[in-house]
């Protein structure tokens, strides 16, 4: 689930889409485009679905995230086993993988504010799948190497380009509730995915991981189907409107009028629009989201690493753990997201999920096997599923709150004119994160055992309690505006 954060990722009312694009009706509106009543809230996915723009990304979610789930539960496993590549090496491919996911986290937002974001979703999803399908056939370090960054770089690009058509397609009250239905969708796919992927780890063979992974990448590309159906509302206000100025000689007069007024009105627009890097306070969420998103590559990397390495619980608790994270996520993402719009709460959810981490990360320490520290430390396998489990429940609903958390305040502290720039300045904190999580977690949990979980913990609290502070000091700012 933590590549889909960034999707997973502004006025009250209205849409942050400038005043030239025709945006999408709010989930549930009528035809008058008047917000929905609180009442027709309980519809649920169903109703919520009735909106275009949210059924198509549903769908397309729903058959990518199949293979994705496929995907998580094999790909570690796999160049650890077959590869034969090391907790470091692995470590590695995903930090410079993450670096380059950095660049094009910003580079999709971005350009998503200036050309066709479902036209760049589309490609970039289909390109994601090929480079998926390919995993398998990495036979070395410099191999997986180069697919990582590929097929990062591609996933980056393509959550922030997701990201600016949620900003633009749905009103304040609904982006997050939007996000949370696509995650609930997400992890629906994810599950299924994961017990697919459960029986190549059954299996053990290599032959069952490569048809599995390829099928995986094979089933994502197929996704970018789906979304040609996007209507092309979605995207950033054209930029042939602005050439239609240029008319011929007969209206050359009216055209340079029309020419400068449109020039001034730009002008007024850029000095208005704040760029996302000289916004103090959005760089301070973006970079504490980006620490406690570190979470996310625990679940995907720490936490199969340590089972695998670390405790007496067998290979197949990996597969359990994640659908353990999904089927609760799929329960809950909704009704524990609603009111996440709202700064103050947003930033409270936060906040719960830096307690339910640091407990989590307890649980998942006190699993180490017999082997871990000394002959006569740790704990059997029983004992040790017992706390895994417990210490996955823990993680999934931090998970859950801290991404409708930061889901809200990504939106409600952004520039809605600049709505791509922001998602994708938002999608970079987070590719920053999982660039340094591989090596953090591998230099403290990993290396460090009991000691480094601790100091996990503390990463992951400290970071809950800066964006807890930041939402408490912007509550009042956006109240009064």
């Amino acid at each position: 689930m933590w590549m889909f954060r960034a999707w997973e990722k502004c006025s009250m009312s209205t849409s942050p889409a400038t005043d030239s694009i025709e945006t999408v009706p709010a989930l549930g509106a009528d035809a008058a485009g008047t917000s929905p009543t609180p009442e027709r809230r309980p519809g649920g996915i169903r109703a919520a679905l009735a909106d275009p723009v949210l059924r198509v990304l549903a769908g397309a979610t729903l058959v990518s995230t199949l293979g994705r789930g496929i995907f998580y539960t094999l790909t570690v496993l796999f160049f650890t086993h077959f590869v034969g590549l090391d907790a470091g090496e692995i470590a590695l491919i995903l930090a410079i993988s993450s670096g380059v996911g950095v660049a094009t986290s910003y580079a999709g937002g971005h350009f998503a504010d200036v050309f066709s974001a479902r036209r760049m979703l589309v490609v970039l999803i289909a390109l994601e799948g090929l480079a998926m399908a390919a995993y398998p056939f990495a036979g070395d370090f410099g191999m997986a190497l180069l697919l990582a960054c590929i097929a990062t770089g591609l996933n980056r690009a393509s959550n922030s380009t997701r990201s600016a058509i949620i900003a633009r397609a749905f009103d304040a009250e609904h982006r997050v509730s939007t996000r949370a239905i696509l995650r609930t969708i997400t992890n629906i796919g994810i599950a299924a995915g994961g017990a697919i992927g459960g029986l190549a780890l059954l299996a053990g063979t290599i032959d069952a991981y490569r048809g599995l992974m390829i099928a995986a990448g094979v089933v994502y590309l197929l996704s970018a189907v789906q979304l040609l159906r996007l209507p092309a509302r979605v995207d950033a206000p054209p930029r042939e409107r602005r050439a239609r100025l240029a008319v011929d000689a007969d209206t050359a007069a009216i055209a340079a009028h029309e020419v400068a007024t449109a020039r001034q009105a730009a002008a007024t627009a850029a000095a208005a629009a704040r760029s996302p890097f000289r916004d103090r306070r959005y760089l301070a969420l973006t970079a504490l989201a980006g620490v406690f998103g570190m979470q996310f590559a625990l679940g995907e990397i720490g936490v199969p690493l340590w089972i695998v390495h670390n405790t007496a619980a067998p290979d197949v608790m990996v597969s359990a753990l994640l659908i353990v994270n999904t089927v609760i996520v799929i329960a809950l993402q909704i009704p524990l997201s609603r009111g996440s719009d709202d700064i103050r709460k947003a930033g409270r959810a936060v906040l719960i999920a830096g307690a339910f981490m640091l407990i989590a990360c307890g649980l998942y320490a006190l699993a180490a096997g017999p082997d871990a520290a000394a002959a006569s430390a740790g704990v059997g396998a029983g004992v040790a599923i017992v706390l895994l489990l417990g210490g996955a429940l823990f993680h999934a609903f931090a998970e859950i709150l801290s991404a409708a958390g930061t889901w809200g305040l990504s939106f409600e502290l952004a520039e809605p004119s600049r709505a791509g720039a922001y998602q994708g300045m938002f999608g970079m904190g987070f590719s920053l994160g999982t660039m340094l999580a591989p090596l953090v977690i591998t230099a403290t949990a990993l290396e460090l055992g009991l000691l480094g979980w601790a100091i996990l913990a503390v990463l992951f609290v400290a970071s809950a309690i800066g964006i807890w502070v930041i939402a408490r000091r912007a509550a009042p700012v956006a109240a009064s505006a």
